[in-house]
């Protein structure tokens, strides 16, 4: 009867979903209330504070669930490990890319020179959001970390900034195919950025099925994405019952594969 129930209601609640201001959408499994937030991991000044419906929603969960808690975690870019020199590992082409790219932002090559690929790309993407404006402390999950922990929230990681790096550390080729896809979607990833800031600022956010600009290979995203979204899927439903705000990258919440449809399949 309980489990006849639980499928009326979920029933009901897929053909009239709640909509928010803020990219996000509701689950519900057996016993556990789930409000996944498409967090933007940096952000504008107008992106604070956070709407007070959602303050209000992590004050009424029993836990703040991250891929990592960003306020005490270790960066990545202070990841230091000796490098051969990029002309070794980069095509001519590539390295030509990157050459052009580090003078329009006025970076010193040199500075790249003992970097592993993954890092170059990661600090090349966020290059890029400073200068269309976004900061780290303006960031949707920074933000809710800070309200967490002022409310005395529990917070759960999915990975952690080890685990997150320890898979940087095993992308093919010292992370070759990231760096190229940072480079070949330089401007689409700008614009895509600013799409998501928009869905926090004016626009109303998209359905989970809306087709965004591709700015992965075929094996970034099933790395970065979809094997991610399925690990999660799986912890998320080992979460002990009760209700939780669930902050992650926005664009695991669209898309082939993507979070939200995993846990409304049975």
């Amino acid at each position: 009867m309980e489990r006849w129930q639980h499928n009326l209601t979920t029933l009901l609640r897929r053909l009239v979903p709640k909509q928010y201001r803020w990219p996000a959408t509701d689950i519900w499994l057996p016993g556990r209330q789930l409000h996944l937030v498409g967090s933007i991991h940096m952000g504008t000044r107008n992106m604070m504070p956070l709407p007070p419906a959602l303050l209000t929603l992590l004050e009424k969960a029993d836990a703040l669930i991250v891929e990592a808690d960003i306020t005490g975690s270790a960066s990545p870019f202070t990841y230091n490990e000796p490098q051969p020199p990029l002309a070794q590992r980069l095509d001519a082409a590539t390295l030509q890319q990157l050459e052009r790219l580090c003078d329009e932002l006025n970076l010193s090559l040199a500075q790249l020179e003992a970097l592993p690929l993954w890092q170059i790309a990661l600090m090349l993407q966020a290059q890029q959001a400073q200068r269309l404006g976004l900061r780290p402390d303006y960031g949707i999950d920074y933000q809710l970390l800070q309200a967490a922990h002022a409310q005395g929230r529990r917070i759960i990681e999915l990975e952690g900034a080890s685990e997150q790096l320890d898979i940087l550390k095993t992308l093919p080729e010292d992370g070759e195919s990231l760096l190229a896809d940072t480079l070949e979607h330089w401007h689409t990833n700008a614009r895509l950025l600013q799409t998501m800031i928009s869905w926090w600022l004016e626009k109303p956010p998209p359905q989970s099925r809306t087709a965004l600009p591709t700015t992965f290979s075929t094996e970034l995203n099933d790395l970065l994405m979809r094997q991610r979204n399925q690990r999660w899927n799986r912890l998320l439903r080992d979460l002990p019952p009760g209700r939780y705000v669930v902050a992650v990258g926005a664009l695991h919440l669209y898309g082939e594969n993507n979070l939200p449809d995993l846990l409304k399949r049975r």
